[in-house]
């Protein structure tokens, strides 16, 4: 695997790796994963990956925002083919981005010589707003625990959105007020207010 770059954004723990295609007359090939080159050269990663998640998703799809503990569950994501924009929110209670949420835009090219991952470490909620049919990959580093699994409200006026650009605002507030492609369990999960008063938010420090 050929890491060609780490780029940290607003929120420093959650990162862009990008990495390298080659392409020539036929298409391309890449690795797109290598532990030993993953765990050597971004020290951020604690453990394994435990499990691997594939998510197709029709246009204008919204999943999120999802987190879990015990066991805690870090997630590196990238999209395969479509356009992804992942979300995530920092839900954890003394930080000082608590309820900040950031967007990274993530189109999937066949034809870039460049690729992406970006990673969603512990302490973050979780969410992906699908522009076109997508379908994402996903490592974590957690095995699923549906016991200890919980969720932030989609709804943008819960969040401080000034980490973010104009569009990847308007672009999630747009696809939540028009889609029908939203869960109710996710449209009625725990606002911030309502996580800080849950006694397992301690447990993200």
């Amino acid at each position: 695997m050929k890491i060609l770059d780490i780029i940290e954004l607003p929120i420093p723990e959650i990162k862009v790796i990008k990495y390298q295609r080659f392409i020539d007359h036929r298409g391309y090939f890449t690795e797109t994963f290598r532990s030993s080159d993953m765990f050597t050269q971004t020290p951020f990663f604690k453990g394994q990956f435990l499990q691997a998640n594939e998510s197709f998703s029709y246009k204008n799809t919204l999943r999120g925002f999802h987190f879990q503990w015990n066991p805690f569950m870090g997630k590196l994501v990238r999209p395969l083919f479509g356009h992804l924009i992942d979300y995530a929110i920092d839900i954890r209670p003394e930080s000082t981005t608590f309820g900040k949420i950031i967007g990274y835009d993530m189109p999937a090219n066949i034809n870039s010589e460049i690729a992406e991952w970006i990673w969603v470490p512990p302490g973050f909620a979780h969410g992906t707003l699908l522009v076109e049919d997508s379908l994402i990959e996903y490592f974590c580093t957690g095995e699923y625990n549906p016991d200890c699994e919980a969720g932030i409200k989609l709804d943008e006026r819960y969040l401080d959105w000034n980490l973010c650009t104009t569009y990847i605002y308007r672009v999630f507030k747009r696809t939540l007020q028009t889609s029908q492609l939203i869960t109710e369990k996710d449209k009625n999960a725990l606002t911030l207010e309502g996580w800080l008063k849950n006694p397992n938010s301690k447990e993200f420090v």
